[in-house]
């Protein structure tokens, strides 16, 4: 058995692939047996003739039929690794593959399940900079993932607790955060952090922004997956409430003080209330009554495409 898979996403990373792969090839011999898995994320430049000219038994190229994203470039790789320990890292070179050691030995020595990097001494522009502290301040408040640099791909899981995670989007920032939820035991460790010589950075803040919603999305999928009619029943029942209120108070009005409705806003009010928090609840026992659907039915529906998979430069049968 491979007691090592090594993940590696590429998208537009012409230049730096073969520098990487004989880091990565030297830091990994001192480990253990090991494969190492490249993933092509609908490169445009000449990454996959890079990769292709690899001709290591052991080096296996996933190639995507289109940019799906990072998170989809790891799903891939990960759903293809069959390593005892899977390592993961950027395909930019700035993550250095010395550090990998390090991590695993802490996995180790602390028997814990994932060990993330921690860019302290980060080798990227300021504004980046700026990005990162809005996200860590409310992951800090959404996720609680307990670790400074949810960002870094530099890490080293064992292969069991990442088997039955599923990515998309920009949800592999939020990995760390998934995997604590679900009860695995999560070290963190300051790594390395190296400036960029080839090529361009692939983080643009539209990404920032996609992240943002994704955090959100994980963080209501962790607190209501299970019901949520919790949150939009109690929600609708609170809304409903005060749509009887309004409506009590317009009939004082109108009764009593015989205020002309025409004049008012609240039976208006009142209207919309009623009705609103009426709807919010029937949403809150369908989304449950979709959710119990869910996780019943074992199809899940395909995200990406692999075009094709290749050994040492060759194309294997699919």
């Amino acid at each position: 058995m491979v007691k090592f898979s090594v993940v590696v996403p590429v998208h537009n990373e012409q230049g730096n692939i073969i520098p990487l792969y004989r880091e990565i090839k030297e830091a990994m011999s001192k480990l253990g047996t090991w494969e190492m898995i490249f993933v092509n994320d609908g490169s445009r430049d000449n990454s996959l003739k890079d990769l292709l000219s690899i001709k290591e038994p052991n080096v296996h190229v996933i190639n995507l039929k289109t940019n799906y994203g990072q998170a989809v470039a790891l799903d891939a790789g990960l759903r293809h690794s069959k390593g005892e320990f899977v390592v993961t890292l950027d395909g930019d070179g700035q993550n250095d593959p010395k550090d990998i050691s390090r991590l695993y030995n802490k996995l180790i020595a602390e028997n814990l399940d994932v060990v993330a990097g921690w860019r302290k001494k980060r080798k990227d522009p300021m504004w980046m900079h700026f990005i990162t502290l809005w996200a860590r301040i409310l992951r800090g408040f959404l996720a609680k993932d307990k670790v400074h640099d949810s960002g870094c791909t530099l890490r080293v899981y064992r292969h069991e607790i990442i088997e039955d995670l599923e990515l998309s989007g920009e949800m592999h920032r939020y990995i760390i955060a998934i995997l604590g939820w679900k009860g695995a035991k999560v070290g963190e460790l300051k790594v390395s952090h190296r400036a960029r010589i080839r090529g361009k950075t692939n983080y643009t803040w539209k990404k920032s922004l996609k992240g943002t919603v994704d955090l959100i999305y994980i963080w209501f999928w962790k607190k209501y997956s299970g019901r949520p009619l919790h949150l939009f029943g109690v929600l609708g029942l609170f809304i409903t409430f005060l749509g009887f209120l309004s409506a009590i108070w317009t009939a004082y009005l109108k009764i009593v003080v015989g205020t002309s409705l025409s004049n008012s806003v609240w039976f208006v009010m009142s209207g919309f209330l009623i009705l609103g928090g009426m709807l919010l609840f029937l949403f809150g026992i369908m989304f449950d009554l979709l959710i119990r659907t869910y996780y019943n039915t074992s199809a899940v529906e395909k995200r990406y495409t692999v075009l094709h998979t290749y050994t040492a430069g060759k194309k294997s049968q699919r």
